[in-house]
């Protein structure tokens, strides 16, 4: 047979069978190409929030493909580009009051990271260019992303010697649900970090609660509060990558919303379209806009990506955001939550499973994190035998289900996630 023209991601090519091919999909259902049916409990990285086929979001491209599909922001504007940006305002922690258009999570962090960099440099400190990053800590994978991902554990270790050399913390320890006090530890190996090296930093990056895809690690929103304080001491800006924890993933719209903290820089992407167009936006507070505000025309911001600003997801978006809130999803979110622990976390035979070091849940996110990642060796074989799509990682086997996963959908997907040490131990 020839070599395959297309290439998968993360997939060694010479071992990969052939990928289901998918035809359509339905709510939280992938339909595939043999006719058969698959419940996505990964919503497709994470940002099908609202499922496939909604017609509510079709109808609004189709509207907006009649209109206007695409125009460049350069010099240019359009209703959905101006609208979106006050809908995101509006929905987003008080203060982010400036908005600043890409077409994907990746790009979107380059942007904050570019911002940072410039805005200390335009308040006169242009030694801080450094960023700070966590351990544990995925941002994507163009290469100032890459230069911000976990060292040691990420999957870019082959190309550290072209990144440029970043600052880490290490990842906190603390769960979600910690008192203060079982935080402190974490808190003082951030400030340690912080008085090490602050001179040179423009910002410290975080996924605040849920450190998504470098094993997703649950944390303190006392964390957040401190590394909110801490930046503030040491004048560096806070940067949040809200990218998989925003649009409701946490249980709440926004992770920041669980500590009551504002961040400098946030960015949104996955959830922001509903998944139905890639888009993404950096928002910033006005202390950072107003760094860029100049008679000097090199003090703008210069970035400009082709497909900022697209008419069509910017229509989507906001289209998401109104169903989002009309259809009452946090309350959807709080559902599939009771679900997830009741059927996981609170599970005995799990929780007396030697193979399973921790079970975690938060929002709409649960995790079943084993020892030794081949016991997870087979699952996704196992879990389609049973009508659900899993794709787990290294040492993770996770579901981010879309919100409008029924009850019994949604025990349909534990039930396979558990059914798998049950089936695996015979």
């Amino acid at each position: 047979m020839p070599p395959p023209t297309l290439w998968h991601p993360y997939a060694q090519m010479k071992a990969l069978p052939p990928a289901p091919k998918v035809v359509g999909g339905k709510g939280a259902w992938l339909q595939l190409e043999n006719g058969e049916s698959l419940l996505d409990a990964t919503c497709s990285w994470w940002c099908m929030i609202h499922g496939y086929g909604h017609p509510r979001l079709i109808e609004a491209l189709k509207r907006q493909a009649d209109t206007l599909c695409h125009v460049m922001l350069g010099g240019l504007t359009h209703d959905p580009a101006q609208q979106l940006a006050d809908a995101l305002v509006r929905v987003t922690p008080e203060g982010l009051n400036h908005v600043f258009y890409s077409d994907s999570g990746s790009v979107g962090m380059e942007v904050a990271m570019k911002m940072a960099v410039q805005y200390q440099a335009q308040r006169g400190r242009p030694e801080k260019h450094r960023m700070l990053s966590l351990m544990r800590a995925y941002h994507g994978d163009t290469s100032g992303c890459m230069a911000v991902c976990d060292p040691e554990e990420g999957m870019h270790s082959l190309f550290a010697g072209f990144l440029p050399k970043q600052h880490f913390a290490p990842a906190p320890t603390a769960p979600f649900d910690a008192p203060r006090e079982a935080v402190e530890a974490d808190i003082a190996a951030l400030r340690s970090t912080l008085e090490r090296c602050h001179h040179e930093l423009a910002a410290l990056l975080m996924e605040p609660l849920l450190q998504a895809a470098g094993g997703l690690n649950m944390t303190s929103p006392h964390y957040v509060q401190a590394a909110r304080e801490l930046c503030n001491e040491f004048n560096v800006l806070l940067i949040f990558d809200e990218v998989a924890t925003g649009f409701g993933r946490t249980g709440k719209r926004f992770a920041a919303e669980h500590a009551g903290v504002t961040p400098d820089i946030m960015v949104l992407s996955k959830g922001l379209t509903g998944g139905y167009l890639g888009h993404a936006a950096t928002l910033a507070t006005s202390h950072v806009y107003e760094a860029f505000l100049s008679d000097e025309p090199d003090h703008a911001f210069m970035h400009g990506p082709t497909f900022m600003g697209n008419p069509l997801a910017c229509r989507v978006a906001l289209e998401s955001l109104a169903v989002f809130e009309e259809e009452n999803y946090l309350s959807k979110i709080d559902t599939l939550n009771a679900m997830l622990r009741q059927e996981l976390a609170e599970d005995a035979s799990l929780r007396q499973d030697s193979r399973i070091e921790d079970i975690r849940v938060l929002g709409a996110t649960a995790v079943i994190e084993v020892t030794d990642a081949q016991s997870l060796e087979g699952v996704q074989a196992f879990a389609r035998e049973h009508g659900v799509w899993l794709r787990p990682f290294g040492r993770w086997l996770y579901t981010m289900p879309a919100y409008v996963t029924t009850p019994e959908e949604m025990h349909r997907i534990t039930s396979a996630m558990k059914g798998w040490f049950a089936f695996s131990k015979l």
